[in-house]
């Protein structure tokens, strides 16, 4: 029957299943989208040199349609997992105690930020970049705040590629890591959270500008983002930091 308790059709498979799959739908649109920007579109345009025209022609043709498409997405996936959380029966069953319940929460918290740097940071000073390069092609002079806006959108784009290493781990933690039906004691469940929390905090103040050398290139932490290997090296020493404190707490 078509509105059996195990339909797609039913309650429990439009809320429960519909909708994670299309939380992974979106969310793979979204981060693909980020990787293409920092390992593809960003190398590339920068390979432009002096040919302004050309590189403008690329920003408002190539970058203004992908990042209609990654800021929606990033808000969808948000928007769909908050459904989730808040639909599924018994999400976080016996707390954060269960290792598998402070993993998932881990991650969601990583994909807020993550969110929270494309619609406030990325996507601000994208259309400061995006109005810059249109003015240009119609003859216009340039914006001289265009190159702060398009530093402090990259350095929160590439600290979003840092942060969605773990986040991804943490996605699947809950259903397929070895520590998922693990129960934390309160001292073990504190040290994760603090060290978690003060290593996110610092990296995403950080992105911000917001540490001495503010965005400066090449400057204290700042070097995770000068290049595509330094910003993959941040994101899986994080990912290391995040699975051996895992192995210490289990």
């Amino acid at each position: 029957m078509i509105l059996a308790a195990e339909s797609f059709f039913s309650r429990v498979g439009i809320w429960n299943f519909g909708f994670r799959w299309l939380h992974i739908l979106v969310g793979i649109v979204w981060i693909g989208l980020l990787y293409y920007f920092n390992f593809v579109q960003v190398p590339a345009f920068a390979e432009y040199g002096d040919e302004g025209r050309a590189r403008n022609f690329a920003i408002d043709k190539v970058a203004r349609r992908a990042l209609w498409w990654f800021r929606w997405a990033a808000i969808s996936t948000f928007v769909t997992g908050i459904i989730i959380v808040g639909i599924a029966e018994g999400y976080f069953t016996g707390g954060l105690k269960i290792a598998g319940n402070s993993g998932i929460l881990a991650g969601m918290l990583l994909g807020t930020i993550m969110m929270l740097n494309v619609w406030g940071v990325i996507w601000r000073n994208q259309k400061v970049v995006l109005a810059n390069a249109a003015n240009l092609i119609a003859g216009g002079s340039a914006d001289p705040g265009a190159a702060a806006a398009g530093r402090r959108a990259l350095m929160a784009s590439r600290q979003n590629v840092v942060f969605s290493v773990s986040m991804l781990w943490f996605m699947v933690f809950r259903s397929h890591s070895p520590y998922n039906t693990s129960e934390l004691s309160g001292g073990k469940l504190a040290l994760f959270w603090i060290v978690f929390l003060v290593i996110v905090a610092v990296m995403e103040l950080n992105a911000l500008g917001l540490l001495p050398w503010k965005t400066e290139a090449k400057k204290g932490l700042n070097l995770m983002y000068e290049s595509v290997r330094n910003v993959l090296v941040a994101g899986f020493v994080f990912l290391a930091v995040n699975l051996i404190l895992w192995e210490i707490i289990k």
